[in-house]
């Protein structure tokens, strides 16, 4: 058995199978202080829908109000360490959708270490140990495709069978300089399968947006007819609304990249950032990402209904201190093969 397949074993298990190490404690809220600052100030990268309802289910619930900037995740991460970089704390919680970016931020001491009520309940491999990120939700990346216009027999099935030539015009992929998720999936097929994969790629006239939410809507207005490597709670959602999608999970690998949730440290609502961390990832707020079609980050909450359990997917092994590393020349490759 090789080392790969024996790696992709044990994160689906870790994903599918486990709650991590048992808590004895959890981290209190002080509510009452949470109240009397009044507001949060979340920077997210978090689908605009569920992060509406994740807002709106708090502010209900504590009277506490959401002030909310939300874009691509790179474009997250690049407005919060300018602000970062020149003193300014404006962001009480940060989520992303970038695990290799939030281990440097946490080592850089930028989170408080927090362990709200069912820290427990998220896998280990979706969480820091230490409580300094946590995950909101896990991000499948698949290939997925209009089901009326891709016969079944040309249903691309691997990362691979994408080069063919019969999907000239066809394709559509998001920019990892605009979207984290996107950058884990390049650097991890780069360095899997090579360079040339992507220079292969190229060759048949992909088309490339910024975010998840531009493939879904260029898929539905028939301009390209399949999605390469995008989030696969988008086609689910398109699913939910009559449109005839279908997603492939790759047989040499489906991604399945958490989004670590933080606390900021030194930042103006300390009380209000930890009392919506916590709700992050109580039941209530869960529920929304597989009614929704995406995949919850507790592991005692079903997948979308219709879809695979996490664990018996084959997946693929995301190397984050890799991507960490080597994340700037990843995209500058990217660009120089795509523009």
């Amino acid at each position: 058995m090789t080392k790969t397949i024996i790696a992709t074993r044990m994160l689906g298990a870790a994903l599918g199978l486990m709650a991590g190490a048992g808590l004895a404690f959890a981290d209190d809220v002080d509510m009452a202080k949470a109240k009397a600052e009044g507001k949060v100030v979340w920077y997210t990268s978090t689908p605009i829908e569920q992060a509406n309802k994740i807002a709106r289910l708090f502010e209900a619930d504590t009277g506490i109000k959401v002030e909310m900037f939300r874009s691509g995740g790179s474009a997250i991460l690049r407005r919060f360490n300018q602000e970062q970089s020149a003193g300014l704390k404006a962001a009480d919680v940060l989520t992303t959708s970038d695990p290799a970016a939030s281990n440097v931020m946490a080592e850089q001491g930028m989170f408080v270490a927090f362990k709200p009520v069912d820290f427990d309940k998220v896998p280990a491999e979706a969480k820091d140990p230490a409580g300094n990120w946590i995950g909101q939700r896990l991000n499948l990346i698949t290939i997925y495709m209009r089901g009326d216009k891709v016969a079944e027999a040309d249903r691309p099935q691997k990362w691979t069978d994408l080069t063919d030539k019969k999907y000239n015009g066809k394709l559509v992929m998001t920019d990892p300089s605009f979207t984290s998720l996107q950058l884990s999936v390049v650097g991890t097929l780069s360095q899997k399968l090579g360079w040339d994969y992507y220079e292969n790629l190229s060759k048949n006239d992909v088309m490339v947006v910024q975010g998840n939410q531009q493939v879904s809507d260029n898929l539905k207005r028939g301009e390209r007819l399949i999605a390469v490597g995008a989030l696969d709670s988008y086609a689910a959602e398109d699913r939910k609304s009559g449109h005839e999608i279908i997603t492939v999970y790759p047989k040499d690998g489906t991604f399945v990249i958490p989004s670590p949730t933080a606390v900021v440290k030194g930042s103006p609502n300390p009380n209000a950032a930890k009392a919506f961390a916590a709700f992050m990832i109580s039941p209530k707020a869960q529920q929304i990402f597989p009614e929704d079609g995406g995949y919850s980050a507790r592991s005692d909450i079903d997948p979308p209904k219709g879809s695979p359990k996490v664990g018996d997917l084959t997946l693929l092994h995301v190397d984050y201190d890799a991507l960490e590393k080597n994340g700037g020349k990843i995209k500058e490759q990217f660009n120089d093969i795509f523009r």
